[in-house]
């Protein structure tokens, strides 16, 4: 008999907590696909952040609804997603039964010292303001490990997988 699936997780936070580092990681070590979230926005709200406006959630209701079309579509996956309010980890939640999410939490300093530092991002410096006015934490939701997102990638790699298994370790009879 197989071990049951650990289902697939969000990797989330505001711009520059280390998503992607982290999310590529985990994939590779459970050797599930790892889908990068940002590639599903819109021409027109890539072009809308360049430029340092912030989406609003009729910017991100498209973008939400093609992630979730993918969880809907694999039931293993590793995909990084921003999923700053609880009714976006909600609707992901839906498309997605037993989604978890690894919170990758970090101050705004950081934050801004991190995306400043990117070189070829659309995702504009002036923006992260208001990720963190958008921000509601994940406190107290089921099926979320909150990590320090200044810890190095190993780390974060090492907890998040140890927390997958043990959540798998649950599921087995």
């Amino acid at each position: 008999m197989t071990a049951p699936s650990p289902g697939s997780l969000v990797v989330m936070g505001v711009a520059g907590c280390g998503k992607s580092t982290l999310a590529a990681a985990v994939a590779a070590q459970l050797a599930q696909r790892w889908l990068e979230g940002d590639e599903f926005h819109s021409e027109a709200s890539r072009r809308k952040m360049a430029r340092g406006e912030p989406l609003t959630d009729d910017d991100r209701a498209s973008w939400l609804a093609r992630l979730c079309e993918e969880l809907r579509r694999e039931p293993r996956l590793v995909m990084t997603c921003s999923a700053l309010k609880r009714a976006y980890r909600d609707q992901l939640r839906a498309a997605s039964p037993g989604l978890r999410f690894a919170f990758l939490d970090i101050d705004k300093a950081e934050s801004r010292r991190r995306v400043s530092a990117r070189a070829s991002h659309f995702f504009a410096a002036s923006l992260v303001d208001s990720q963190f006015d958008t921000l509601e934490p994940p406190t107290a939701e089921p099926g979320v490990l909150h990590l320090d997102g200044r810890l190095p990638v190993d780390a974060l790699c090492a907890q998040t997988c140890a927390w997958l298994r043990q959540a798998t370790s649950e599921l087995r009879p």
